[in-house]
C-alpha cells in the first residue's frame, strides 16, 4: 500500500524545521509527488502525507541516477 507519514516523523528524521518542512511538502504536493491531507487526532492537528505513483516513479529515477553518478561504467 502507500506508505503515510505523520509530519511530526518526518521532521524527527530530517531534523529540519516546521517552517522548511512545510514550504519542501508543498513543493512536492505541487508537484504532483504526494498527497497531503490534514486532519485533527486527539485536538491537535495531524498533517499526513502519502507518496502518489509519480512521486514513487520520479524517486525510483532519482535513485538511480544516484547509483549511476557513484558508480559511472
Amino acid at each position: 500500500g502507500v506508505g503515510v507519514t505523520a509530519i511530526s516523523f518526518l521532521q524527527e528524521k530530517t531534523q529540519a524545521t516546521s517552517g522548511n518542512l512545510s514550504i519542501q511538502i508543498t513543493k512536492l504536493k505541487e508537484a504532483g509527488y504526494i498527497e497531503v491531507e490534514k486532519k485533527f487526532r486527539n485536538n491537535y492537528p495531524l498533517t499526513l502525507c502519502s507518496i502518489t505513483p509519480l512521486g514513487r516513479q520520479k524517486f525510483v529515477e532519482y535513485v538511480n541516477s544516484l547509483k549511476e553518478y557513484l558508480n559511472p561504467e
